[in-house]
């Protein structure tokens, strides 16, 4: 295994601070510019994002925020509130660990440009060899595509690496489906169909998986 590969949302940092911050001021502009009720406004717009739920659409909140006319942008939401992205504890401990042990790192996700923006706001950038959003191959996952050029860029084939996040739909089953080998990072110890290679609840879990594999 030469090559370790993340998700971002959900595996290294979670953007919920935020979004509990913005959703409030989403849902207040549109009750009075509709002249409906918050709550009105708050089944509408969530409503919405559902119906796209995982479509190349759904990864970016500036395509809501434009389809309902908010006077908002999330790259200025992520500069003006970036103690409101959180990284999860164990993920600065394991990526220096990946690092000391020679592994190429990369992320791979299915959001807009902005992604980078959260990776150098949380100091998380420079720990990665690349970087791939949906914007630079104009695909999602599970797509093969996506992971592919990822690979190509570290130069690693796909039985080199191990791919890590909270998706099975997406992440685990796109990372098999092209020969990697998939960690479903489960933080809540929810249920789900058991495709992963590997489950684990923490990113200090990795260090066993991977001095298993060498």
């Amino acid at each position: 295994m030469k090559a370790v590969l993340f998700d971002v949302d959900g595996t290294l940092l979670t953007e919920m601070p935020l979004i509990q911050l913005f959703l409030p001021r989403v849902y207040d502009e549109l009750s009075k510019r509709l002249g409906i009720t918050k709550e009105e406004a708050r089944n509408r717009f969530l409503n919405e994002i559902m119906a796209r739920k995982d479509t190349y659409d759904w990864h970016d909140w500036n395509f809501f925020f434009e389809l309902f006319g908010v006077n908002l942008k999330y790259e200025d939401l992520l500069r003006e509130y970036p103690h409101k992205l959180h990284v999860y504890p164990d993920v600065r401990p394991t990526l220096e660990w990946l690092r000391e042990r020679g592994y190429s790192l990369a992320v791979v996700t299915s959001g807009p440009s902005y992604q980078r923006l959260k990776l150098q706001l949380t100091g998380l950038e420079g720990y990665f060899d690349a970087i791939v959003t949906r914007e630079d191959v104009k695909a999602i996952k599970p797509e093969p595509r996506i992971f592919l050029h990822a690979l190509e860029k570290l130069g690693v084939s796909p039985g080199e690496a191990l791919y890590v996040g909270d998706s099975l739909s997406q992440d685990v089953y796109g990372a098999k489906h092209v020969g990697m080998t998939a960690v479903w990072i489960n933080r809540e110890g929810a249920d789900g169909y058991h495709m992963a290679d590997y489950e684990i609840r923490t990113l200090h879990e990795l260090r066993k998986i991977l001095e298993g594999l060498e």
